[in-house]
């Protein structure tokens, strides 16, 4: 059977926190209350996948590392560097765009 995993009462207060801070003007409790609950599956599922990744890197770590131990204990040559885990370029691709965007717009509002 699935276990219902209990939820944090700090992540209930976050996700409460949220939904007030963006409460429209005439917005209900019952709606505010239902954002907060859209809030904290928000949270949960994100924090199930980081420990879902957090999980198989462990896993490949420790086969690397398993499989590295006999070859160290044979050969003598150097170990082979494995990439487990890569930063995406597009975050910084997305960086210098935006900065470029923002020096066009300065210079072609600015007609001094």
């Amino acid at each position: 059977m699935a276990k219902k995993q209990k939820v944090s009462e700090q992540v209930v207060t976050e996700a409460l926190q949220v939904a007030k801070s963006t409460q429209r003007p005439g917005q209900t409790k019952e709606q505010t209350k239902l954002i907060a609950q859209g809030i904290q599956k928000g949270i949960e599922e994100y924090k199930k996948r980081h420990k879902e990744k957090a999980r198989e890197l462990d896993k490949q770590k420790r086969k690397l590392q398993q499989a590295q131990q006999p070859n160290n204990a044979n050969n003598s040559e150097a170990p082979e560097i494995v990439t487990i885990y890569k930063q995406s370029r597009l975050s910084w691709g997305l960086l210098i765009l935006s900065w470029i965007g923002f020096a066009a717009y300065i210079a072609f509002t600015n007609p001094s």
